[in-house]
């Protein structure tokens, strides 16, 4: 009678004993929690797998005749999106089930990692397709066109030009590349340095301000969680800083050579 007591009360405590310390092992069991670090070789690996293949890739474009059987081969792995996957599906093994991680676990973690990256692609693309609608309207080559109409120096040219093109079309790379063909025939006669500096100039002009039509301005937002205010405050105020203090130093460094 005493033993069958003490048998109830071990399994109410949920002591290996009874039944409650069986569920509970089960449910840790089920839960698939980390048993084990990986080691630093694989980590290591699992990190630059992406990185190598994309090496590789951009060594083949260089070094290897196109007509090599191999070259194909190289050229799919090395692309961006497949190397990533690569990684992913090779860190599923190294940081997941080699570490205890249960399938079930692995299957909860990767859908949990797909949540914020869905909202981010889907704000990134409006982005991306308001500013191609400024483009194909013909923003940026009016923009252009007023600042050459304003008979400026060539550095300062270059630098409002990417400054009207970032404002209107939010792209940092659609600024770069209109600046630098207006200013193309301005500098052609520039001697290296003045010629360096202008293209400096253009890049800091691409920074100017990320607001609402560029997609990087809601890619922030969206990973920091901040509000537009907030992102305006923080973000944008900091490309500005950037850009005018780029322009400055240029100019200064034009002034002295």
């Amino acid at each position: 009678m005493r033993a069958e007591t003490s048998s109830r009360a071990g399994r109410a405590r949920g002591l290996p004993g009874g039944a409650g310390g069986g569920e509970a092992s089960g449910a840790a069991s089920a839960e698939g929690e980390r048993t084990r670090r990986p080691s630093f070789t694989w980590t290591l690996v699992t990190v630059l797998t992406p990185v190598v293949l994309m090496l590789v890739r951009a060594a083949a474009d260089v070094w290897m005749s196109k007509t090599a059987w191999i070259y194909p081969f190289l050229q799919f792995i090395g692309d961006p999106m497949v190397a990533l996957l690569i990684a992913v599906l090779l860190a599923m093994v190294t940081f997941g089930t080699s570490v205890g991680f249960t399938p079930l676990t692995l299957t909860t973690k990767v859908g949990e990692s797909l949540l914020p990256i869905v909202g981010a692609t889907m704000i990134v693309g409006a982005g991306g397709g308001f500013k191609q609608v400024l483009v194909d309207g013909g923003a940026a080559i009016a923009i252009g066109k007023v600042a050459v109409a304003l008979s400026l120096s060539t550095l300062v040219l270059g630098w409002l030009v990417a400054v009207m093109v970032r404002l209107a079309t939010g792209s940092a790379t659609v600024a770069t590349v209109t600046a630098s063909g207006i200013v193309a025939p301005f500098a052609a006669d520039l001697p290296p340095t003045h010629l360096a500096l202008v293209v400096l100039a253009i890049g800091a002009g691409s920074l100017f301000f990320s607001h609402v039509n560029d997609a990087g301005f809601w890619m922030v937002k969206k990973y920091f969680g901040m509000t537009i205010g907030q992102t305006i405050k923080s973000w944008s105020v900091m490309e500005t800083i950037i850009s005018v203090v780029g322009l400055a130093l240029t100019l200064l460094v034009w002034t002295f050579f």
